[in-house]
């Protein structure tokens, strides 16, 4: 396993983060269908911390806190809290009424309590900002998640998808006043979906902050072959919505996956992710629920793409609409998800 500090931090964290949205509660939230439970998990996070990777991220909404709970149980069964990363999230309504969610100082106060709670700890390594929130100053997000770094619920914070404007304006809202800064920015980044190569990778890579993609497999679609089909990809309502966009340039770049696959003598999961480390991004978020999934991510660190092989990757790709960003604040419960 590789290891890098994450962003301007002296925190080390694997080159591999593993996503934990996947383990928690198969009665609970939207994503039920194809989530496991906790003995159908241990296996997984086990896997995971024998590998080395010590970086998991979850968030209060998976599996409604389902996976704070699993996550904070099994790991102790491993690890040590002093040897891994835990990073979690906050924003989306976890009730359905006022203040139950959105980035306010009284929402991000009671949700680091919440999911230090259900993790059973006394502190999250990294506290995330799961979206922007446009009902709330972010002066006072800003002032809030400082104050609980201040507090010691968390070490440092990060931040996830959101304008790379509204995320140059947190950090100069924080640099003006003293206030603790976003070491990570968790965006969506991908074979499919490289439109934060335009803004918001560059700004990261120009202030150092770290680089950590969600889906960075595209909800497993660049780890099968275009007509292949899963669970999740059958039932993951959120998932349908990301890639509707150039069909068929997303067909080409699947294709080249597993040309390069096949010509590497690898799977196509690790030709994807290898994209990934010779892109300079810091810790993909992968998921696993399946004997292979772990092992053909940590493969990807190893295998080195020729610039011939990155072009053949991306030539195929063609401009989106911006996806999976939220693009109202929160309000009892209902979140508009701007999909184009």
């Amino acid at each position: 396993m590789e290891y890098t500090n994450l962003g301007p931090s002296g925190l080390k964290v694997s080159r591999l983060c593993l996503g934990c949205m996947s383990y928690g509660d198969t009665t609970k939230g939207w994503h039920g269908d194809w989530v496991l439970g906790e003995d159908e998990s241990r296996p997984f996070i086990r896997e995971a911390v024998e590998a080395g990777i010590n970086f998991f991220d979850t968030a209060n909404m998976y599996s409604k806190g389902a996976s704070e709970e699993v996550i904070g149980k099994l790991l102790p069964e491993f690890t040590h809290r002093d040897e891994i990363v835990l990073a979690t999230k906050a924003f989306l309504p976890w009730r359905n009424t006022p203040n139950a969610g959105g980035n306010s100082r009284k929402s991000l106060f009671q949700a680091i309590d919440d999911s230090l709670g259900r993790l059973k700890m006394d502190y999250v390594d990294l506290f995330q900002i799961h979206r922007w929130d446009h009902s709330t100053p972010i002066e006072e997000t800003m002032e809030a998640l400082h104050d609980i770094v201040k507090s010691g619920k968390a070490r440092y914070i990060g931040a996830s998808s959101m304008a790379a404007w509204q995320f140059a304006k947190a950090q100069e809202v924080a640099r003006s006043m003293g206030w603790t800064s976003f070491i990570s920015m968790q965006n969506h980044v991908n074979l499919l979906y490289r439109e934060e190569e335009r803004e918001m990778i560059p700004l990261c890579e120009d202030q150092g902050v770290a680089i950590i993609p969600w889906s960075p497999l595209a909800r497993g679609k660049l780890a099968r072959a275009w007509d292949e089909s899963t669970v999740r990809s059958e039932t993951d309502g959120f998932g349908k919505t990301l890639y509707t966009q150039n069909v068929d340039a997303d067909r080409d770049v699947i294709e080249a996956v597993g040309a390069i696959a096949d010509a590497r003598g690898t799977s196509r999961a690790t030709v994807a992710l290898a994209w990934h480390f010779a892109k300079g991004i810091t810790a993909p978020i992968i998921g696993a629920t399946k004997p292979g999934h772990i092992g053909a991510a940590v493969d990807a660190m190893s295998l080195d793409l020729t610039e011939e092989e990155v072009e053949r990757l991306e030539n195929p790709y063609l401009p989106k609409v911006p996806v999976g960003v939220v693009s109202t604040a929160p309000s009892f419960g209902k979140v508009t998800l701007k999909n184009g």
